[in-house]
């Protein structure tokens, strides 16, 4: 940026104001003060100190400090007429970062359909200024519940561990188990300490033996990261020990980013799913009301991130079978057993939806390329939807049911559906869903689930649903959970994060 100069006391603003990351906002402003400087002078406004302690701030919120001009305000060699305006700029770029993200959602979403609400940013600089509280109003900026927070405190933690470099991996080596001892058992001592998972050795010696109190702590661990709990550090497990400070940190950097794209109104009544959690809580009035266990998409059939309403509801639900599933599941369960049609419920129906005797095709010679019928499954038992499925109509054809093999809740690990999401006691949702409709009653609820007619229940007020992806989780007392990031998807926001910001044009 060339030196600016203007008139004695004003602000001129330059032709090519090639570091401002958005000239057009930094114009309105100076026109609308009349060009009067915001945070120069004599000896500097105490306004430009508090911001640049902001600035400086912004690393407990995952973003990077030099991203925001912070070289050009503490340096010396800048005119005040330059520190002026990276001043407004920086403000202005903090502000829009901290409440909506620094990263456009849909570059690593697609499909992501959350809008944050938008601020005037001018606005608020212009009364951030007017009370003197420029840092402060950057900081309700910010999400404000409680996972956020137990995020920014975890992130300076782990961070404190990067530049100690307490954090040190545990040698690699065959599964350790109850009974083992030597030195990659003191290294995992260290580990389960610093996690606060495990006591201190007595009188700060050295314990090289894997006891009952290890086992334990190791379950706890594998539970926290959504490992099967089997108190042995094998392969899996042995990968989460040794994930590094600064991986721990560039998880809640990722995570604290995802916290800035919801919507500051999520709904009064309406419900989370978080997909690599495998859980969903139903919120009323900022409390969560209920939780349920989830099953969701597998690696190739992941289940997309993005916000809809629940409309309605279907008790006994047929099951049309999607094509890519018949072709790819359906069709070669029934070449190799055709009574399975049968057995299994399903109808098979021809391209102008009449009904074909499955017993009169030759299952053989139908190919997947050429697949000419629709295939639908009876409401009962074996329905793979179970005795519910709850709607909000998007461009994915997902939505959450019940399940025919409640079993797979018990396993810890859960991505086993083709993007649909599966529920864990059901009905028990449908009637919190289905609360402010008093005629829908418990015995009600449960003689449509159990019938042999699929019937359709339009909501008096839709449901919102937001589907998440978050690798940490808030585990109360002001911590946090790392959980399995299962589709990968922390290492691309990462990346976006550590890109300059965007400049807008002027």
């Amino acid at each position: 940026m060339r030196e600016l100069l203007g008139s004695p006391g004003l602000v001129q603003l330059p032709d090519d104001p090639d570091e401002l990351f958005d000239a057009r906002a930094v114009r309105r402003f100076y026109t609308r003060r009349g060009f009067q400087p915001a945070w120069t002078g004599p000896g500097c406004q105490a306004a430009l100190q508090s911001l640049i302690g902001a600035i400086e701030n912004s690393e407990t919120h995952g973003l990077q400090a030099h991203d925001y001009h912070l070289d050009g305000l503490i340096g010396s060699g800048r005119c005040d007429a330059t520190r002026e305006l990276l001043a407004t700029d920086a403000w202005l770029a903090l502000a829009a970062h901290l409440h909506a993200g620094r990263v456009d959602p849909l570059t690593v979403e697609p499909d992501w359909t959350a809008i944050r609400p938008g601020i005037d940013a001018v606005v608020l600089l212009e009364q951030a200024l007017a009370d003197g509280d420029v840092a402060g109003a950057l900081e309700r900026l910010a999400p404000q519940d409680s996972l956020y927070a137990a995020l920014r405190t975890t992130l300076v933690r782990f961070r404190s561990y990067a530049a100690l470099g307490r954090w040190t991996a545990i040698n690699s080596g065959p599964a350790l188990r109850l009974g083992d001892s030597g030195m990659r058992v003191e290294q995992l001592r260290a580990r389960l300490f610093l996690s606060g998972l495990l006591e201190a050795a007595p009188d700060g010696g050295v314990d090289s033996s894997f006891d009952a109190s290890v086992e334990s702590a190791v379950r706890a661990f594998q539970r926290r990261t959504n490992l099967e709990p089997d108190g042995i550090v094998g392969t899996q497990t042995l990968f989460q020990l040794n994930r590094r400070a600064t991986d721990r940190i560039n998880q809640i950097r990722a995570n604290l980013e995802r916290l800035r794209w919801l919507p500051d109104d999520m709904g009064r009544r309406h419900i989370r799913v978080n997909i690599a959690d495998y859980r969903l809580e139903a919120w009323n009035s900022g409390a969560i009301e209920r939780e349920h266990q989830v099953i969701v998409g597998q690696q190739y059939r992941r289940t997309p991130s993005f916000s809809g309403a629940i409309t309605y509801l279907v008790f006994s639900p047929w099951w049309e079978v999607p094509r890519s599933l018949a072709v790819r599941d359906k069709l070669p369960l029934f070449r190799r057993d055709p009574g399975a049609v049968t057995r299994g419920g399903y109808e098979v129906l021809d391209r102008d939806g009449r009904m074909v005797d499955p017993a009169g095709i030759n299952w053989k010679a139908v190919s997947a390329a050429n697949f000419p019928y629709r295939v639908r499954q009876r409401p009962g038992p074996q329905n793979a939807l179970g005795s519910v499925k709850f709607i909000f109509p998007n461009a994915h054809n997902v939505y959450l049911h019940d399940t025919s093999n409640p079993a797979l809740f018990g396993r810890v690990r859960r991505s086993f559906s083709s993007g649909c999401i599966r529920v864990e006691s059901p009905l028990a949702l449908a009637q919190w869903i289905l609360s402010p409709m008093p005629e829908w009653t418990t015995e009600r609820i449960e003689a449509a689930a159990s019938a042999s007619n699929a019937q359709t229940v339009v909501l008096d007020e839709s449901v919102p649903v937001h589907l998440l992806y978050l690798t940490t989780v808030y585990d109360g007392n002001d911590s946090v959970r790392f959980i399995d990031d299962i589709y990968m998807r922390d290492p691309e926001l990462v990346i976006a994060l550590d890109r300059a910001p965007p400049v807008k044009a002027p």
